[in-house]
């Protein structure tokens, strides 16, 4: 029975983790944009400062950090850099842009040689999950963040700062979250045990 317990409280405070480095850093930068009378400059700083102690936190707390915070990490930190030193906003704006077209590139080869790398990144978060599940959960990520992309682009492209910010607060979030639930039922389907609500959600980036 204690081992029990212990395996599940475990895993909640994994669950917990996961979404406090995942969207943590993202909404701090929201925030700092706002408290900063909406200096993209200062805000941009503060992200690429909570990104960093998400990572280390999480090499403390977890023990590892994770492909996925590694890969966010690197590009908040190189876009963010050259947002700061070249003062150029553009640079954090396509930087969701080219993490979503890089993560449904990766989800496709993986797709197309066989080898699901959703799997190998989140194995042990889905138990069960069998090898249709897999790629039906590839495919159906590599297709939303491909739609992703396109969608950043176009609000960037065509709107100020304020609105994208907005679109990703109240678009891009939500619709991560909501996706990421439309899945479960697939899931399920496909011998995933009863934890799935607890899954990880990939952060929109």
């Amino acid at each position: 029975m204690n081992g029990n317990s212990t395996a599940t409280g475990t895993a909640e405070a994994g669950a917990g983790t996961r979404l406090l480095l995942d969207l943590g850093p993202l909404l701090i930068f929201f925030l700092a944009y706002w408290l900063t009378g909406k200096n993209i400059i200062a805000a941009t700083g503060v992200f690429m400062a909570a990104t960093a102690a998400a990572m280390i936190f999480s090499r403390i707390r977890v023990g590892r950090v994770s492909p996925m915070l590694w890969f966010s990490g690197v590009m908040v930190l190189g876009f963010g850099g050259l947002t700061i030193w070249l003062h150029d906003d553009t640079f954090i704006k396509i930087k969701p842009t080219i993490y979503y077209a890089m993560v449904a590139a990766i989800l496709v080869f993986g797709l197309v040689t066989r080898r699901p790398t959703l799997k190998l990144v989140l194995g042990s978060a889905y138990p069960g999950l069998s090898e249709r599940g897999w790629t039906l959960l590839s495919r159906n990520w590599a297709l939303f963040f491909a739609a992703m992309a396109v969608a950043n682009e176009l609000v960037w492209r065509n709107s100020g700062t304020d609105f994208w910010l907005g679109y990703k607060l109240w678009g891009a979030l939500p619709a991560t979250l909501l996706f990421a639930a439309a899945n479960i039922p697939m899931l399920m389907k496909n011998g995933l045990g009863s934890d799935a609500a607890e899954a990880p959600v990939p952060p929109p980036q």
